[in-house]
């Protein structure tokens, strides 16, 4: 099996298939390799794409510790770059791999040709932070005392994954049903560390602001926690577009892959073409 190694010594499984510019993805806390399975097959007839699951999500390495920072998640997408010698890749990250992909960008910009944040910056309210960091050490508690498949039967009813059950109640059965075989300790190492650790977005916003990287923002107007980050990045990355998906959840790649697909397509091939251009900060002053 193919494993590219981090630089704390965690095993990394990744998948790669097709030619041409590479694209990443990465995926988000309920997911793993497997569910980038759509855009894998499409975007593979013209790039080379990898896919990887994070450190904590079999088949990687599930290490035991405190390594599960914010920190760890970006530098363990650079190492799997850098196992594979690509210098510079278009980043596709949902959710906890949006959150990622912009880390990339914020602290190794030289790496990133592009990124799609989708489904970005849950639990960033200021105002709410203290709670948000609460309940992700709850959550962790249940994965350790219950178990993932316990666990998935209570997040597949969140709010912002209702959407997906509506329009595709098979696509959702099976997206939980692969959450319920994830490893539990991964999901509450994961859960303490990184979810309830990183930094809110909203406290980066001068390191936001000096972000030239092109990038594409998704987010579906039913997720709730991820509508104000979404806009608050879009103001404040100097080369973002804002893409609405209407009736619309969390997972967004499953969800609504077709129009994902077409997005992120029509995104990056603007960006190759050099015709997604940095937005002049006067008119975003005049404002």
């Amino acid at each position: 099996m193919p494993h590219a190694t981090t630089r704390d010594n965690v095993r990394i499984y990744f998948e790669e298939s097709g030619q041409g510019t590479p694209i990443l993805f990465l995926h988000e806390f309920a997911a793993d390799y497997t569910n980038w399975e759509p855009q894998m097959r499409y975007f593979s007839r013209g790039h080379r794409c990898i896919t990887y699951s994070a450190r904590g999500y079999t088949p990687s390495d599930v290490p035991a510790g405190e390594v599960y920072s914010y920190e760890h998640f970006y530098t363990d997408a650079l190492a799997v770059l850098d196992h594979l010698r690509i210098e510079r890749a278009h980043l596709v990250g949902l959710s906890m791999g949006a959150y990622s992909s912009l880390q990339i960008g914020l602290n190794a910009p030289q790496r990133a040709l592009s990124m799609t944040l989708a489904g970005v910056g849950s639990g960033s309210e200021i105002e709410n932070l203290d709670n948000w960091r609460k309940q992700c050490r709850a959550n962790a508690e249940q994965f350790e005392a219950l178990g993932s498949a316990e666990v998935a039967k209570v997040t597949r009813e969140a709010p912002s994954r209702i959407p997906f059950l509506v329009k595709d109640p098979r696509g959702h059965a099976d997206f939980y049903a692969a959450l319920a075989r994830h490893d539990s300790k991964g999901s509450a190492n994961t859960m303490r560390g990184f979810q309830g650790g990183r930094p809110s977005i909203y406290t980066m916003t001068d390191a936001i602001r000096g972000v030239a990287t092109p990038a594409l923002i998704i987010c579906g107007d039913e997720d709730d926690p991820c509508v104000g980050a979404s806009l608050f990045l879009k103001k404040h990355l100097s080369a973002a577009g804002l893409a609405m998906f209407p009736k619309s959840g969390h997972v967004l790649n499953l969800e609504e892959p077709a129009l994902f697909n077409a997005s992120v397509e029509r995104f990056v091939t603007l960006v190759e073409a050099g015709r997604w251009p940095v937005r002049d900060p006067r008119s975003a002053a005049a404002h």
